[in-house]
């Protein structure tokens, strides 16, 4: 890709994506990468890959979201950095407009946003049970033998789906092993256990939620044809199954790199493709400035300190 564009980076506890769209906001390069607990590593990682195909674009503004949308920004030098919530938002309204309703599963955690005019007015995060998460469905997949692009597909060939208990990643394992021994089909099993997990899904994420069509579904757990007709089946609606699914965030973060280019129209804060030979590093120490002790994220490059976060008072906040 030659000319410009604008860049975005989704770093999250499975996964990092990063996007390259151009100033229309059509996206040019994609990568999907594992973060394997060094989310420095994958950043610096997916910038090398990103730099052999598109080194020659001028990258006129850079976003970041995701949970280590912080230590990416100020790896990057990025000139806006979001929340996934938003990020994702931005994205699902741009690619599918009039969107009212995201359902968003990742890796680790799931959310849903809800949204009205263009506007989110409200959502919710599931963090404490990983049961219809991607990691859950990998580990399923791999106990069953099964490679996990055909669990979707198995799901779809289901005559009778069993009923499987998904309030609790456990339960629905220890369920899931009981309908084995029972000798009931494997294509029955998978797709009982998309429906347990899309019921999962509704009654705690989507507790009290007022779900409107359109509903787009994203994160790497789309992919799953399984989960995509069970989500359907219980909400009685199409479901949209947008084409850049997986990296919506990193997409959604690009977006937002424009607006915030249009709105300063100044030069972006990128640090170049070659910011990425530097060596950085993360430490963190305790404050003991007040009762809080607070714990201090301290980023360094080339061991000189570059950004401190993590202070109630925002006493040790630079960025």
């Amino acid at each position: 890709m030659a000319g410009s564009g604008y860049l975005g980076v989704d770093v999250g506890s499975v996964s990092t994506n990063l996007v390259l769209i151009d100033e229309r906001g059509v996206l040019q390069e994609k990568l999907y990468l594992r973060t394997q607990g060094d989310p420095i590593s994958a950043v610096k990682e997916g910038m090398r890959r990103l730099a052999a195909v598109a080194g020659d674009t001028e990258i006129l503004g850079v976003g970041t979201s995701g949970s280590g949308r912080k230590l990416a920004g100020v790896i990057l030098g990025a000139d806006c950095i979001k929340n996934e919530i938003t990020a994702h938002a931005v994205a699902a309204n741009c690619r599918v407009p009039g969107v009212q309703t995201v359902i968003e599963i990742g890796g680790q955690d799931s959310k849903i946003i809800i949204l009205r005019q263009g506007i989110v007015i409200d959502f919710a995060m599931n963090t404490v049970c990983a049961a219809g998460t991607g990691s859950f469905l990998e580990q399923q997949a791999a106990r069953l033998g099964i490679a996990i692009d055909q669990f979707g597909k198995l799901a779809l060939g289901a005559v009778t789906p069993v009923r499987i208990a998904g309030r609790c990643a456990v339960f629905a394992e220890s369920d899931m092993i009981h309908k084995q021994q029972m000798g009931h089909r494997i294509e029955d099993i998978i797709s009982g256990l998309c429906e347990a997990l899309v019921r999962n899904y509704l009654n705690n994420v989507g507790k009290g939620k007022i779900i409107e069509p359109p509903v787009v579904f994203q994160g790497g757990v789309a992919a799953n044809a399984g989960m995509k007709a069970a989500f359907e089946k219980e909400l009685g609606t199409q479901v949209i199954v947008p084409e850049h699914y997986d990296v919506m965030g990193a997409l959604g973060a690009a977006l937002m790199a424009i607006e915030e280019k249009n709105r300063k129209d100044g030069q972006s804060a990128f640090r170049g493709f070659a910011a990425l030979n530097r060596d950085y590093a993360t430490r963190t120490f305790e404050c003991k400035g007040c009762p809080n002790l607070c714990e201090i994220v301290n980023i360094t490059m080339d061991n000189e300190t570059i950004a401190r976060w993590g202070s109630r008072c925002g006493r040790w906040d630079s960025l």
